[in-house]
């Protein structure tokens, strides 16, 4: 324990402390000892440290949480993980949208879900091999740049349950699923994702979701799910099935990258308003969010749910066969705006590379081909790992969702090719400049809070998420006049400016705005983390 007698490995030194809670903030010093966050206000006259920090006009806060990132595979093979630490991000909750890599019974199924899902979570070389949760946080423990909570998809336990196929689980089914899940808490997952867009994931019910909600609820984990868009209306329905199974599965419901669409038929007023009333009704429901009207995703979401029945290689099957590919024609369809829209990336083949940042209907033409038979012919030789981005959130009423009171902020960043949507780079430092510097939408305090503290206190990460004595010292420090992001669609790698410093279980990540190489992250244990 650190006493006024004790060197401290260093101190921040004369900084605005913006702790996380909300509370207005102060002008004050930060120590760290080893892991561990001291806090201080008055005269530091007396205290030594081996390195100070001058932060006269910083702003010195938690490090930030990211609640939605894809980096579960992808941080393995690039573990100084440039873009998320670089804009502030010190842990960020992989496994989401129901697509996530352990438990797996079968190594054959783990190597076909990688290849299915490499569009989005992308195909690296990776450096060892898992089956359980715990195994898989034993990849993390100081080898990667940032902090790893992770949350069990529901893919893994249907593909190794009941298989490829879409139709109901049986109960013996279903209680293996929920044996699955049960271990994998008890190894340190953090509760239950899914993606109702996600073949196998989307094949499951509502009962047999309500089901798995209520183990990971008794566990205290939570509900973390990408809605399933194209039921009933595909607007107000696809959140009133996920607040059911929050309710019936008692259990935490959080609606990830919860947005109006471009495509939806009503207002951004009626999806807030159906959260506040679940809200005054006593249920515990969250958002997370991100300021950029763009989504993405792996090109085989335009793929109709029957063609994945079976698995990857009757997918490809259906790709391949002029029966299949007819039936594609009448179906596929872009999910907003046009094919013009839509800009592929993530191409691994020197052939293919001619298409990177090209529109699909531009690819179409350069290839003689229609949009569907370029996404089959594509698909195909790219082994599936396509990606794109289009428009996809209603800019206009973005801020509806980000400032409300019950939403965090989540990048859900697509870290691959050479196009990635610039949320990957940019959106922490966006609400920093553009909602609290420039428009005031968000007090500083709010917009931190969010970031920080409300992350931590959803996942139930503890000793993280706010600047306190004896906290973990996650930390950033940046200046509030000049933080931003220049990463744009057409140049999205680009890194935030005004992100100083950043630590990680008290080691300097990022000094003076460069990476130092240092990999001071860890698999986060719930319960224990």
């Amino acid at each position: 324990m650190w006493t006024r007698c004790s060197l401290l490995d260093l101190l921040i030194n004369d900084g605005f402390i913006v702790d996380g809670s909300g509370n207005p903030g102060f002008y004050g010093s930060v120590g760290v000892e080893g892991e561990t966050v001291h806090v201080f206000r008055g005269d530091l006259s007396d205290t030594e440290a081996a390195r100070v920090i001058d932060a006269t006009s910083k702003v010195v806060c938690p490090g930030f949480i990211d609640v939605h990132a894809h980096s579960g595979l992808v941080i393995m093979a690039e573990p100084e993980h440039h873009a998320k630490v670089r804009q502030g991000v010190t842990t960020e909750l992989v496994g989401v949208d129901g697509n996530s890599y352990a438990p797996f019974t079968s190594h054959d199924d783990f190597l076909a879900f990688f290849e299915l899902n490499s569009g989005l979570d992308g195909a690296p070389q990776l450096p060892g091999s898992w089956s359980t949760v715990a195994e898989y946080l034993s990849m993390f423990d100081d080898k990667v740049a940032i902090n790893i909570a992770y949350i069990i998809g529901n893919s893994p336990l249907r593909i190794s349950a009941v298989g490829w196929d879409d139709r109901p689980a049986s109960e013996v089914e279903r209680a293996n699923m929920r044996a699955m899940l049960r271990e994998g808490m008890e190894e340190g997952a953090f509760g239950l994702s899914t993606g109702l867009d996600y073949p196998p994931g989307s094949y499951a019910d509502t009962d047999e979701l309500v089901e798995l909600a209520q183990e990971a609820g008794r566990h205290c984990g939570i509900y973390h799910t990408h809605l399933r868009n194209k039921l009933g209306d595909q607007f107000l329905d696809p959140v009133k099935e996920a607040l059911e199974i929050g309710q019936r599965g008692e259990i935490p419901c959080h609606l990830t990258h919860f947005y109006q669409k471009l495509t939806h038929s009503g207002s951004a007023e009626q999806l807030l308003g159906l959260v506040d009333e679940t809200v005054a009704q006593g249920q515990d429901v969250t958002m997370d969010c991100f300021h950029y009207a763009y989504s993405s995703t792996r090109l085989l979401i335009l793929i109709p749910e029957w063609a994945f029945n079976g698995g990857p290689e009757k997918l490809k099957q259906v790709l391949r066969s002029p029966e299949g590919r007819e039936r594609l024609r009448q179906e596929i369809r872009p999910r907003s705006g046009s094919f013009t829209d839509l800009m592929l990336t993530n191409f691994k083949h020197p052939h293919n590379r001619k298409f990177e940042g090209k529109s699909l209907a531009e690819a179409a033409d350069m290839m003689e081909k229609s949009e569907v038979d370029t996404i089959c012919d594509l698909s195909l030789d790219e082994d599936l790992q396509i990606s794109y981005v289009s428009p996809g959130p209603n800019l206009a009423t973005l801020p509806d969702f980000i400032t409300h009171p019950r939403t965090m902020i989540g990048t859900d960043a697509v870290l691959l090719g050479e196009y990635p949507n610039p949320r990957s780079y940019g959106t922490f430092p966006t609400i920093l400049a553009e909602y609290v510097r420039e428009e005031g939408r968000l007090t500083l305090e709010e917009a931190i809070r969010k970031m920080t503290f409300m992350a931590a206190h959803r996942l139930d990460i503890r000793e993280r998420g706010m600047l306190r004595d004896g906290m973990k010292a996650d930390i950033v420090v940046f200046d509030p006049q000049t933080v931003k992001s220049p990463s744009t669609v057409r140049d999205p790698k680009q890194f935030p400016i005004g992100i100083e410093y950043v630590l990680v279980n008290g080691r300097i990540v990022v000094d003076q705005g460069q990476h130092t190489g240092v990999l001071a992250g860890r698999g986060l244990r719930h319960g224990r983390a």
